[in-house]
């Protein structure tokens, strides 16, 4: 049954949405406090995409990818970036070491996973704070680059924190995104992106990228979970997780849901 929702919870509505997501990734932090879980994404594969890592980083090659396809989309060297929903960290943490900005902030509405990356980070020019996608804590102006990647599905009212963001937003500056949808509720957030008073500059169905990515983390995520998560929980973990079998690997491979990366740009 909890496998179903994780599919499903798109159709939340906004309060309980915000409530489970923020119960979700609160225990998922309590659980597992070690460094070991720095990505929490479905990762990306294309041919021919190989950004070179430090041998450190080799482990969590394809949710460093998914960074790299959405905050690439634009040149983020010496910019003021903003992560909405940095999880535990890694992506923020691989964008200050490798692509050159001039500093990143994470903002995430669980205050364990802030606790965590405030422990596990130590980058000059890297921070986090906890935050709400739909209340941003800073003041209007303050960003070149705002980037959500693979959090949006957890938001209770996406027009309210596309506001924020353009808020935010110096500018001329950029919003950086991927997240998945089923087909419907794709089309309903590519009305509400419409609305919002950002400019679409590029969009892209990266369906297959992600499946591909997930067949090549299967085996490693597997024994990762069997590792750390009790034994009653590892369906709905592995399902969550997106390994290949699963209800959401399969939901993706159905075309049930589908996922895209997108770049906006605040107007001048």
């Amino acid at each position: 049954m909890f496998e179903k929702l994780l599919v499903w919870f798109v159709h939340f509505g906004p309060g309980t949405k915000r409530w489970f997501w923020r119960t979700w990734y609160n225990m998922f932090a309590r659980m597992e406090r070690g460094p070991d879980f720095r990505f929490m994404n479905y990762g990306y594969a294309k041919d021919g995409f190989f950004p070179d890592l430090f041998p450190a980083d080799e482990i969590e090659r394809y949710p460093i990818h998914l960074y790299h396809h959405t905050v690439t989309q634009t040149n983020i060297a010496n910019k003021v970036i903003l992560e909405v929903g940095s999880g535990r960290g890694g992506g923020a943490s691989y964008i200050s070491r490798y692509l050159k900005p001039k500093s990143v902030t994470g903002i995430d509405i669980s205050k364990e996973a802030i606790q965590l990356c405030n422990t596990i980070y130590r980058e000059g020019g890297l921070c986090f704070k906890e935050g709400d996608s739909e209340d941003i804590p800073f003041d209007g102006g303050m960003f070149d680059v705002v980037l959500n990647v693979e959090s949006s599905h957890c938001y209770g009212e996406i027009d309210v924190f596309l506001s924020e963001v353009k808020r935010v937003l110096k500018p001329g500056g950029y919003f950086l995104w991927c997240d998945f949808r089923t087909n419907e509720k794709m089309e309903e957030l590519y009305k509400q992106f419409s609305n919002s008073g950002l400019s679409k500059i590029k969009d892209q169905d990266i369906t297959s990228n992600i499946i591909t990515a997930l067949d090549h983390l299967t085996a490693f995520r597997k024994e990762n979970i069997k590792r750390h998560v009790p034994w009653v929980m590892r369906k709905v973990f592995e399902s969550y997780a997106g390994v290949r079998g699963g209800r959401v690997h399969n939901a993706f491979v159905s075309d049930e849901i589908i996922y895209m990366s997108a770049a906006f740009q605040k107007p001048v």
